[in-house]
């Protein structure tokens, strides 16, 4: 794959050096995404019903207010061909070795749900602080927007130049041990940057670079799918969650 141009350009790569993220648009076919989506709507429908209540409380959210929405799924690249090949894009592979050196692996992937008239935000963290990656540099994020991503939807806002700084340490309330975050009090000096990304396009972002996003309080649907790649020499060597390595997919 890495014998394809990359999509990104130069410029792109400097400003991801600089400010920790870049976004990329148009990148992928539309008919393309809307496979994906199809693909989502079934597997959801099918996770959910095999859900435990300790799993349910995972993966969903919502509950308690007479309604359960899934809240992520975990691993699209390993469980579903669809997603995997999205992975294998030629042009995606190139731009992400441009970014991170060649030899690339999906170590871990995700597909993100925020409904439209309540999907929750995701609070402020750190990549590389879930992972534990033992080199800073060997990560970059892949997020590609299933569905047009706005301030209104719930896109993600970025702390640029955070990629230079340290990791800052995270904690997780009590009821969600999932959702490792940085406190408010360490994100009042941080100005944040929206990045709205259209469907089909993607942003890129480094392991050490701040970001979350907000409620969707609108009529529309925010999914994206995020591939968290590293190269040859990066493992996940103090990784704050536990992370399953026998579902990366070798890319490069």
């Amino acid at each position: 794959y890495s014998e394809s141009e990359p999509m990104i350009t130069e410029t792109q790569q400097s400003v991801f050096a600089d400010t920790g993220h870049v976004t990329c648009a148009p990148f992928f076919d539309t008919r393309q995404i809307d496979l994906l989506c199809d693909v989502c709507d079934q597997w959801t429908e099918s996770f959910i019903a095999d859900l435990n209540d300790e799993k349910r409380a995972w993966y969903c959210e919502g509950l308690g207010k007479g309604e359960t929405r899934i809240r992520k799924l975990d691993n699209p690249v390993y469980h579903k061909e669809e997603f995997c090949a999205l992975a294998k894009d030629r042009k995606l592979v190139a731009s992400v070795e441009a970014l991170i050196g060649p030899g690339v692996s999906v170590a871990f992937s995700q597909v993100f749900f925020k409904p439209a008239y309540g999907g929750g935000p995701k609070p402020a963290h750190q990549d590389n602080y879930y992972f534990g990656c033992n080199d800073r540099d060997g990560m970059v994020t892949a997020w590609v927007a299933l569905d047009d991503a706005t301030v209104e939807n719930g896109c993600m806002y970025f702390g640029d130049g955070s990629n230079k700084g340290p990791l800052i340490d995270h904690f997780a309330p009590e009821d969600e041990p999932f959702n490792l975050q940085i406190s408010q009090s360490k994100m009042q000096t941080m100005k944040m940057t929206p990045a709205p990304v259209p469907k089909g396009g993607l942003s890129f972002h480094h392991g050490h670079t701040v970001h979350q996003s907000s409620d969707n309080n609108s009529a529309f649907a925010r999914r994206a799918v995020a591939l968290h790649y590293v190269n040859r020499s990066t493992t996940f060597e103090k990784p704050a969650l536990t992370f399953d390595p026998s579902v990366v997919v070798n890319i490069s």
